[in-house]
């Protein structure tokens, strides 16, 4: 559960799950995202995160895209990114906690993208990530990942 004012970094799959209807939390990120524009909760988000959103939004659907026109995608950047959601610069600082996180945890692959999300977060003071995946960060005892089923607003 989420406290209203608390800051939660949004995971890019918060966003696509919100985007696609046919995603089975897309009522909770919808909500989410309601909540957070009505000032009940703050999101943070990344440029890693728009990258990821933009290439899966605007990939086929036949390998694994939502298929939107580009168009239509860079409006929902517009709405993930206005205020009152917090955009964390990917810094000299996120780097060092990414270096970090890479050795201490054995980081390899597409895992590091993982640990560039946390390395983001720690940077930046926080500590909870809202995410369709919390398994995925469950080795990260440095965060808590709370699975977009259970943040209800």
């Amino acid at each position: 559960m989420t406290t209203a004012g608390e800051i939660l970094f949004a995971d890019t799959n918060v966003f696509l799950a919100a985007t696609d209807r046919s995603r089975e939390h897309h009522a909770e990120a919808r909500e989410l995202l309601q909540a957070a524009g009505a000032g009940n909760a703050i999101l943070a988000i990344s440029g890693q995160i728009i990258r990821e959103y933009l290439v899966v939004a605007t990939r086929p659907v036949e390998v694994n895209g939502l298929g939107l026109a580009v168009e239509d995608a860079l409006k929902n950047i517009d709405v993930f990114t206005r205020p009152p959601f917090l955009f964390c610069e990917e810094s000299e600082k996120v780097a060092r906690r990414l270096r970090d996180l890479v050795q201490t945890h054995r980081l390899t692959g597409k895992r590091v993208h993982d640990g560039n999300i946390v390395a983001t977060m720690l940077a930046e003071g926080i500590d909870r990530l809202i995410t369709e995946n919390a398994g995925d960060f469950a080795s990260f005892k440095e965060i808590e990942a709370i699975g977009l089923e259970a943040a209800g607003p």
